[in-house]
């Protein structure tokens, strides 16, 4: 493993590898030779989370960017905001267990502390496919509280009325979900800025907190860097490419092959 910061040498060309902020252990790229040096940065975000590492400016003469959320439109709210929604709702329906949609690597971690971090001690329950990571990330020194399985086979389902269970949004489509009692879908995503999105998946409490950069953070994050050229990748290229030319930066979309998912 190369740890943040270390640059190592591969045939003539000095790598480093920086901070992304995107989940734990998510990191940027920068190759550099004859001067000249590229930074490709993943998939990243701005905002605080304390389940990982910021982000790292690195300055360069070529940043590739993703744009995954590459569209004036977006402008996502505090995380805090979208947690005290979701801490709103527990209060105000205490009868219904409230099923968090959450990316199992990273994503439900940082939901989990988001709720420790706005004063929620309760247990939390978590769906089996976020064991492992939650282990790992409580074994690298993140804190996320008391968790307990959601294991319905052995419990009655009335056991969780008025909990928070957390899983990957995948399994609030099975049989597993509807077993809860009153159960309340939310999901925690930047695309549920999109109220559609929400709509067509069953969501009931759209939670917009996003693990990727909004408009307004891409446009930062390029004026603090300042490159001679902007490469512009998965996501919404068009808008984050005329905003540079328009600031009088190069830059283009570069497709890649294979790397059309979406993020969250």
């Amino acid at each position: 493993a190369v740890a943040f910061g270390e640059r190592v040498e591969v045939n003539g060309v000095t790598v480093g590898f920086h901070p992304a902020g995107h989940v734990l252990g998510s990191a940027q790229i920068s190759v550099e030779m004859n001067g000249l040096r590229i930074v490709a940065s993943g998939d990243y975000k701005r905002g605080i989370d304390p389940t990982c590492a910021p982000f790292e400016s690195v300055p360069c003469d070529v940043f590739i960017t993703e744009a995954t959320f590459g569209l004036p439109v977006f402008h996502h709210p505090l995380p805090r905001v979208e947690t005290a929604k979701l801490l709103t709702s527990i209060k105000q329906f205490p009868e219904r267990t409230h099923l968090v949609g959450a990316y199992s690597l990273g994503k439900a971690q940082r939901v989990i502390r988001l709720l420790r971090d706005n004063g929620y001690a309760e247990p939390i329950y978590i769906h089996g496919a976020l064991a492992r990571l939650c282990d790992y990330y409580v074994s690298q020194g993140i804190d996320l509280g008391d968790l307990r399985p959601a294991t319905l086979e052995k419990s009655d389902p009335s056991a969780f009325k008025g909990a928070i269970v957390v899983g990957p949004p995948s399994a609030f489509q099975e049989r597993w979900a509807r077993r809860f009692n009153e159960p309340l879908i939310a999901f925690a995503s930047g695309w549920m800025m999109v109220r559609q999105r929400a709509k067509q998946g069953g969501v009931e409490l759209p939670l917009v907190i996003s693990d990727h950069c909004d408009w307004p953070e891409l446009l930062e994050t390029i004026k603090e860097i300042s490159p001679q050229a902007v490469w512009v990748t998965h996501g919404r290229e068009e808008a984050l490419v005329r905003w540079c030319e328009l600031q009088g930066i190069a830059a283009k979309p570069l497709h890649l092959v294979g790397y059309e998912d979406e993020g969250d």
